[in-house]
């Protein structure tokens, strides 16, 4: 049994968009599919697997600094997916790219090597989806100095 269920229901508006809802107090998003099949009227599925797993980095580096009292923002997460055809020639994700940027120097926070050699291991989304998909991760500082 699951220590949290969480549950989305989508729901077709036309064609490939869906509106998705998430829980009462949460405004209902719409997702669409990119010419030809939708009309890009929304996020895609792949670029919401993409949000999930920077918004879920971000969030346990966050999370990791906190503990030790450091003020990292304002953080910032670009992840690229890189979409492709299989050995059975289906469409997938085959790769990601994480990159987060701190919002202060490197020098600036304390216990920063702990943090980034333990954070990536908290982050539910990625470790979950890192099983079938390589997700490889870069932080740097806002000084532009690679971390990782």
């Amino acid at each position: 049994m699951s220590e949290n269920s969480i549950t989305v229901e989508l729901i077709q508006k036309q064609d490939y968009q869906f509106d998705i809802h998430f829980a009462d107090a949460i405004p209902v998003l719409t997702s669409d599919e990119p010419a030809p099949l939708g009309t890009g009227q929304g996020p895609s599925p792949v670029q919401l697997l993409c949000a999930a797993v920077g918004n879920c980095l971000s969030d346990s580096l966050l999370f990791a600094l906190r503990k030790f009292k450091q003020a990292p923002e304002p953080l910032r997460c670009i992840v690229q997916a890189d979409v492709g055809r299989n050995a059975e020639g289906r469409m997938r994700v085959l790769k990601m790219l994480a990159t987060l940027h701190l919002g202060v120097p490197a020098a600036r926070l304390e216990h920063l090597d702990r943090v980034l050699a333990q954070f990536e291991a908290y982050c539910t989304v990625t470790q979950s989806i890192s099983q079938s998909i390589p997700v490889t991760l870069q932080v740097f500082d806002s000084a532009g100095i690679q971390l990782r």
